[in-house]
């Protein structure tokens, strides 16, 4: 049910608004500033109705335009309901202009309330759904069938995609770990003239070897202990479409030359069959390993590199991919953001600083799980470099760097520590800009100073 939040220091109203609107709405109740924020940042209710007499202030507005400005603050396209007095329409006024989405004067007539209800639900999803609209087309204009980019290095491999996505030689895919060489094999696909037939990803370091060749060229009935019916294997799931061997690199020598004869003849033949079956499948290959020292080292054999690199595609490592770091980190945060309900705005100047730093060894993949952690783990609407586990890069004192021979929850420490204190000495002691600094709730930084022995300025 969608979730409506109602904040009234009122108990009977509380009790009234709960029982005729609870048929519709999941509802929501706080009686002050500080429980509303707290369920406004749990549930993120896309409607609020607020009484502006809220405590320590019930006879005043100070309490519920704070709140009113902490709850836009967190998310501005909140449809916010303020409810005000008969004769208060000059701070229903300020309301609007504070950014509320209307006002309703009291006493509270519920079929009138329903249908400004009503509405604000209804204009809420048109604005979710256009913003969803809205962010599928950027970023069908940040990059190209699912892969993000805009650096040169990125327009460059889509360029190549292009050109050799609708022949059906091999293409073999270059990259470190988590570069994304998957992705450009499921563009290959899509581009090609087979995108209406199967894509078959295979990871052939992950699976034993004793398993593999069944695996990829299925079995016959009996072939081997436990072989109790014939089982069709990965080349022939793939017939009509495309066969993604990743890690083509772990594949064993035997399999290598299976691999070489499906190449020049396009037939298999099962484990325990004698019968050459004719399969129509394109392959495309990855790997991470340097194919040449492998040949050398007498790992892999040097016909099949020559029939798998007919065309060889390049993917460059994040760290070579420029501002693509941010771009990427952006679409992540969005994603995230909205997958968890945190409606956290974006980066900070320092997290960003971070981000452009790091050396990135995970590339694309590692971005994403930093990320992720740091939306899940944020207090406040700026995901900071603590949030994504990456130190501050500049402006911060030698310690924050200093963790060499340290292990990772002690680095972790070291470096929380020095952060909070060199916030809190630029900020002169100060918590709520020191707060307002790290992105984190008072409550969260008093926490954290206790937790590292750090002690108020005033005690």
């Amino acid at each position: 049910m969608k979730k409506l939040l109602i904040i009234d220091d009122n108990a009977e109203i509380r009790k009234q608004l709960k029982w005729s609107l609870g048929n519709d709405y999941s509802i929501l109740l706080a009686e002050d500033g500080a429980a509303a924020l707290s369920l406004f940042k749990k549930h993120r209710p896309p409607v609020v109705t607020l009484d502006l007499g809220l405590p320590p202030d019930e006879e005043g507005v100070v309490e519920g335009f704070r709140c009113l400005e902490e709850v836009l603050g967190l998310a501005p396209q909140t449809k916010v309901i303020v409810l005000t007095g008969r004769g208060e329409r000059e701070n229903a006024l300020k309301a609007l202009q504070l950014g509320a989405y209307d006002f309703y004067a009291k006493p509270i007539e519920l079929s009138e309330l329903k249908v400004m209800l009503q509405r604000a639900f209804h204009l809420a999803g048109l604005e979710e759904e256009n913003r969803r609209l809205q962010a599928e087309r950027e970023d069908e204009n940040l990059g190209y069938l699912g892969i993000f980019g805009q650096s040169p290095e990125m327009l460059e491999v889509f360029a190549t995609i292009r050109k050799v996505a609708t022949s059906d030689v091999p293409v073999l895919v270059l990259g470190e770990s988590g570069a994304g060489k998957e992705l450009v094999a499921r563009a290959l696909h899509r581009e090609s003239l087979r995108r209406d037939g199967p894509f078959i990803p295979i990871n052939c370091g992950a699976i034993p070897e004793n398993l593999l060749e069944a695996e990829l060229f299925g079995h016959e009935k009996g072939a081997f202990t436990g072989a109790q019916a014939r089982v069709q294997g990965k080349f022939e799931y793939a017939d009509k479409g495309t066969l993604f061997l990743d890690e083509i690199g772990e594949l064993p020598t035997m399999l290598q030359v299976k691999l070489l004869r499906f190449l020049q003849d396009q037939v298999i033949q099962r484990v325990g069959g004698r019968e050459d079956l004719k399969v129509d499948t394109r392959i495309v290959v990855a790997t991470n390993v340097d194919i040449g020292k492998a040949i050398e080292a007498g790992n892999f054999r040097e016909d099949l590199y020559y029939r798998i690199g007919v065309i060889t595609l390049s993917l460059p490592p994040l760290r070579q991919r420029g501002e693509d770091v941010i771009l990427l980190a952006t679409l992540f945060q969005r994603r995230f953001g909205e997958a968890f309900r945190k409606r956290v705005r974006g980066f900070s100047a320092a997290a960003l600083d971070a981000l452009r730093a790091y050396d990135w060894p995970g590339n694309v993949r590692e971005l994403e799980n930093k990320v992720k952690r740091a939306v899940i783990m944020a207090e406040g609407p700026m995901l900071e470099a603590m949030d994504l586990g990456l130190a501050p890069t500049a402006g911060e004192p030698a310690g924050v760097a200093n963790v060499a021979g340290l292990t990772l929850r002690e680095a972790r420490d070291q470096v929380e520590r020095d952060l909070l204190a060199a916030v809190l000495e630029r900020q002169a002691g100060n918590v709520v800009r020191a707060a307002e600094e790290l992105g984190v709730s008072r409550p969260t930084l008093y926490d954290l100073m206790k937790k590292h022995k750090l002690h108020h300025p005033a005690s």
